[in-house]
């Protein structure tokens, strides 16, 4: 089987996932975009509920944000043969009671993270959006805190990978208290997509 009709057998599973379907308030519907020839992979949290509604990734006011740390219009950002987007949760996970919505189910990522990024051979960098992708993925070589994992942006990037915050409007404190974010960090981070594309 080659490698985009194994992908499409995969999206298909993923489409039709269910293991979590008790634990989801809006049901399943899982949200990912990819192709082989994609060059970055985005991972994020979970989907809202704008996310789920759509079932378009990062259609919401964060991912208009994360287009501007990117430098991207919509188009490029959602060319599958560029970039391919997962959340460490596929489906909305629902609300926490004191307010924004929950982690992502710890189901997903074990389940279809290894599979998925092994049918996408081009990716040269990947972006971690957020603590949950962080501590997923960088495991014990992160930092302490999501600052610190931030700062040391650089040194993930010499294994593949890019630490950033979540663009949410919940970030808005943390930008203003790091202002080195969108004055260094955001410029190697674009300077490493014009490399990619």
């Amino acid at each position: 089987m080659n490698t985009l009709a194994a992908l499409d057998t995969l999206l298909d599973q993923i489409s039709a996932c269910r293991v979590c379907a008790a634990h989801l308030p809006l049901g399943p519907r899982p949200v990912v975009r990819a192709d082989p020839r994609a060059r970055l992979l985005i991972i994020g949290q979970a989907p809202g509920t704008r996310v789920h509604a759509s079932g378009i990734p990062w259609n919401d006011p964060s991912g208009n944000r994360l287009r501007d740390w990117l430098q991207m219009d919509r188009d490029s950002f959602y060319d599958t043969s560029r970039i391919a987007i997962m959340p460490m949760g596929f489906c909305y996970p629902g609300r926490l009671q004191r307010g924004g919505d929950a982690p992502p189910r710890p189901e997903c990522a074990p389940l279809w993270h290894d599979a998925l990024r092994a049918r996408l051979p081009n990716i040269r960098l990947t972006l971690l959006v957020g603590s949950y992708a962080q501590r997923h993925y960088l495991n014990l070589g992160r930092k302490i805190t999501l600052t610190e994992t931030v700062r040391k942006a650089e040194q993930y990037a010499e294994h593949g990978y890019f630490p950033t915050p979540h663009p949410s409007w919940r970030s808005q404190n943390w930008l203003k208290k790091n202002p080195w974010y969108e004055a260094e960090t955001l410029q190697n981070l674009r300077a490493k997509l014009r490399d990619i594309f």
